[in-house]
């Protein structure tokens, strides 16, 4: 053993045992943290609490919460409760009130979205995850589209400020 270093080099090591993260499964890891990040792009794009890396760390931490409850053949409603209940914290925390308007809503919903599509991910389904990451976009910014240029949908709190800073 190297007198500097922990790993002892004289053990039957590959590189396998140094990259695998069993008992996970390794490309709902990565379709967790690309949905994420698809989700936190487009909300950083715009300038929006939230962006990529927060949407990929929520993503990715729901994931493992739930697969490790499947894994440990743990009860595995009771931990998706505790993450919604947990999410729902870190979604009120962008939600501010400013000059009598509320704000944030709808990256709250997001973060609360992003759980869940952690969650789908985590009980073995990341083509669904994907799909509801492409849904997500859809609404995030199709819709916010639709909102700028229908003047009928620009009233009360979903006013366009054209000159605001």
């Amino acid at each position: 053993m190297h007198p500097h270093s922990f790993i002892d080099y004289d053990r039957d090591m590959d590189i396998h045992a140094l990259i695998s993260i069993e008992p996970f499964d390794l490309s709902s890891l990565l379709i967790a943290a690309l949905c994420g990040v698809m989700i936190g792009f487009e909300r950083q794009l715009f300038g929006k609490p939230a962006g990529m890396r927060t949407c990929a760390l929520i993503c990715l931490s729901t994931y493992f919460f739930v697969a490790i409850g499947t894994i440990l053949e743990g009860d595995q409603l009771r931990i998706i409760g505790q993450v919604v209940t947990g999410v729902g914290f870190l979604g009120g925390g962008v939600i501010i009130s400013k000059e009598g308007v509320i704000q944030g809503m709808t990256s709250a919903a997001t973060i609360w979205l992003l759980a869940s599509i952690g969650v789908v991910i985590g009980t073995g389904f990341p083509i669904v995850g994907l799909k509801l990451t492409l849904f997500c976009m859809f609404a995030l910014w199709f819709l916010n589209r639709i909102e700028r240029t229908a003047r009928p949908l620009q009233k009360g709190v979903h006013r366009i400020r054209r000159n605001a800073k």
